[in-house]
């Protein structure tokens, strides 16, 4: 049994402001500390189940160089640093059995969330709309934040989501995304840099147990699929953004000055397209 944990940091019990996820900030140890000990807590819950599993953990915050490898549980293997192929999914494949989302956050626009973003602050949407060959959109897009953006890329590869943590919006979001999957809440938001939060230390009883229960329930959670051709428009937080995005073969200016879109023909192209556009939205005009 091969299993992936991602762990992001924002949705990390006790974890409520920037400044313990930032890394030139005061309080980022502490946040490196309750992020290593949550992932280790996921870690024995996954081995409790599963003994002789393989397990990942990728580090998906930020510089994706946040979890203490000194401090992670030695039985698990740590995929650290970028740029990397799947991002914040790094290390999942086919072969593996089951991904788990720690740590993780509501998308832009939602809430009360605790640090509320889609991939860094200049992504203000993300929709995505599935339609058949020679027909046209079936629906409306639906948006999705970094839950569902990462849910679809390991539904992809026929990968389920059996377990996500985070504050109680980004377990509400995840319910209504991905039925069955186990959600821990370890914090109630209570707006974009307050909540009220769970003992580090009951969290982490709560998700080793929870991470035991999706690991052995994972058959009968089914992965989250979206099917091409795939149409996506992303709102865009500044128009010098846009202005590099439609250089992009394939990607147009849309609605208005801040929105692109392009069409996919399937889930992992616009995976691939979304990750660089987020990229492009971090370059400042010269």
């Amino acid at each position: 049994m091969k299993a992936l944990i991602s762990v992001d940091m924002e949705g990390i019990s006790g974890i409520v402001h920037s400044s313990e996820t930032n890394p030139e900030r005061y309080d980022y140890q502490r946040g490196q500390e309750l992020m290593t000990a949550e992932a280790n807590a996921v870690i024995a819950g996954v081995l409790d189940a599963e003994p002789t599993a393989e397990v990942l953990v990728a580090d998906a915050h930020g510089t994706f160089r946040n979890l203490l490898p000194e401090r992670l549980d030695r039985r698990a293997r740590l995929v650290r640093g970028k740029p990397r192929a799947l991002n914040m999914l790094a290390g999942l494949d086919e072969a593996t059995d089951a991904a788990l989302f720690v740590g993780y956050h509501v998308r832009a626009g939602e809430g009360p969330g605790v640090l509320a973003h889609t991939m860094n602050d200049q992504i203000l949407d993300v929709r995505v709309s599935a339609r058949a060959p020679g027909e046209a959109v079936r629906a409306a897009g639906r948006s999705l934040g970094e839950i569902g953006l990462n849910a679809a890329m390991a539904g992809h590869l026929g990968v389920p989501v059996v377990l996500l943590s985070g504050d109680d919006a980004a377990c509400a979001e995840a319910s209504d995304l991905l039925p069955g999957a186990v959600t821990v809440p370890v914090k109630e938001a209570l707006g974009m840099a307050a909540a009220v939060t769970l003992h580090p230390e009951e969290a982490r009883d709560r998700l080793r147990r929870a991470a035991a229960d999706a690991v052995t329930r994972r058959t009968e959670i089914p992965p989250l699929t979206l099917t091409g051709p795939l149409e996506v428009e992303v709102d865009l937080a500044i128009p010098h953004t846009v202005d590099l995005a439609v250089l992009v073969p394939g990607v147009t200016r849309a609605r208005g000055a801040r929105t692109v879109a392009f069409t996919a023909p399937d889930y992992g192209t616009a995976y691939r397209l979304i990750l660089l556009l987020a990229q492009l939205a971090t370059i400042r005009p010269a």
